[in-house]
């Protein structure tokens, strides 16, 4: 297993290519750490799932979801990886995107055991983790530099593993766009979180803002952020 690989430069849609790669039809499908649950829409609205059940560690993010009332296959739920509130054998996918790096970093191996408990014998976990590389990165670690979490979930996975608690089917290395229009929107999406309370001094900010504003153009600022998917099996 590698934790990179910089020759992989395709650039994708990451729901579209879980769409296309993973066995959706009828399933019962986990996610962990839906956010504000733009991809569970569009996993939702395809119709192929059984039920998707979408949890959210952050509460202020979960009492926004729970508003959501037109997706009636999408369950909503208040928890963590770490003690996923489902029964043994529950589910045929669980989906994580760039989630386990959040998962505190004592726990992380709880959240891949807990993982494998839920799944049932043979199902699929798609763990989906930014790659600690390019622009936006290089912007991003001036005021959240998450180099050791994300080494520590990627170690994680690695343990799994070799346990194993979980077997390696694949991984995937790809490019995914993100977009701003200018540093307003940049600071909306990516400092002004309700999971992380990022404070910068005057000076942070002038830096971020400064580093950000070098990538601007007159349509606004595009990154290319290198990803991992580690694609894992529960035995049996």
């Amino acid at each position: 297993m590698k934790i990179a690989d910089p020759s992989q430069t395709e650039c994708v849609n990451e729901v579209q290519l879980m769409l296309a790669e993973l066995p959706f039809d009828g399933a019962r499908v986990l996610e962990l750490g839906c956010g504000r649950a733009e991809k569970t829409r569009v996993l939702a609205e395809t119709g192929r799932m059984q039920e998707i059940l979408a949890l959210e560690v952050d509460a202020v993010q979960h009492r926004r979801n729970l508003e959501i009332t037109d997706l009636p296959r999408v369950r909503f739920a208040l928890g963590g990886a770490e003690a996923i509130p489902a029964a043994d054998a529950s589910f045929d996918i669980v989906i994580m995107f760039k989630s386990l790096h959040h998962v505190p970093m004592p726990r992380m191996d709880d959240a891949l055991a807990e993982v494998a408990r839920v799944l049932r014998p043979g199902g699929l976990a798609w763990i989906s983790e930014p790659v600690y590389a390019g622009a936006l990165n290089e912007v991003m670690r001036l005021f959240h530099d998450e180099k050791e979490v994300r080494e520590a979930a990627f170690a994680a996975v690695c343990r799994a593993v070799e346990r194993g608690v979980l077997a390696l089917e694949r991984q995937r290395f790809f490019l995914t766009r993100s977009h701003f229009e200018d540093f307003a929107a940049f600071e909306r999406r990516m400092i002004q979180v309700t999971h992380t309370e990022h404070r910068l001094s005057p000076a942070l900010y002038d830096t971020v803002r400064r580093r950000f504003e070098a990538h601007l153009t007159p349509e606004g600022a595009t990154f290319f952020n290198p990803q991992r998917v580690d694609l894992l099996r529960k035995p049996g």
